[in-house]
């Protein structure tokens, strides 16, 4: 038999499944950063974010023991889509959920942590600014763009991802991103700021 230490997170979510607690604090300790983190982001608030991580959990718990659970090789994709329910769930309630048209959005940036170049402290602190300063921009974007530029660019999923997770179109996920381009490009231009990755 396997080691438990060895196993993938679809095989600590089936020996979950068969009655072994251990998995499941494993799979926990695998997921928790970046799906808190994605809360925490879309929320932007530390308590709800708390609050919907641990209903977050409750429910990929029930799901798994309810036999829910397909392995697809795809865990964290799952365990996103059930975090994204939460939240829209936890908006809906309260009626926060300002579905903007997207002719009207304000929106954000395409920008990769994986292209910024680090050379000298000035350098440093050039791009540590920019990115700094992308991210207040991305406060004022609506849920749905904030949701896709996180998974797009933080967590690194693809547009097919993006749309299983968050029960959309690969087209609508798109869409979202260009209008977060979009929309962060106006704030740019509106705010005459200059964007500079050193």
């Amino acid at each position: 038999m396997k080691d438990i230490n060895e196993m993938t997170d679809e095989e600590l979510a089936l020996s979950y499944v068969n009655g072994d607690n251990r998995a499941f604090d494993l799979l926990l300790s695998h997921n928790q950063t970046k799906l808190f983190s994605y809360i925490l982001f879309v929320v932007r608030n530390r308590d709800v974010a708390d609050d919907i991580f641990q209903e977050t959990f409750v429910k990929i718990i029930t799901k798994l023991q309810q036999g829910k659970y397909t392995p697809s090789g795809k865990f964290s994709a799952w365990i996103m889509r059930i975090a994204h329910n939460v939240i829209m769930d936890w908006y809906r309630a309260q009626k926060a959920d300002k579905v903007v048209d997207s002719t009207k959005e304000n929106d954000l940036s395409n920008i990769s942590g994986s292209e910024v170049v680090i050379g000298n402290i000035e350098n440093q602190f050039i791009s540590s600014q920019t990115l700094e300063d992308i991210k207040k921009m991305m406060e004022h974007l609506p849920t749905t763009q904030r949701e896709v530029v996180f998974m797009r660019y933080y967590q690194e999923m693809s547009f097919k991802e993006i749309a299983e997770t968050t029960g959309v179109s690969i087209n609508t996920s798109l869409g979202r991103m260009r209008y977060a381009i979009l929309n962060l490009r106006k704030m740019v231009h509106e705010n005459d700021m200059l964007l500079q990755l050193a």
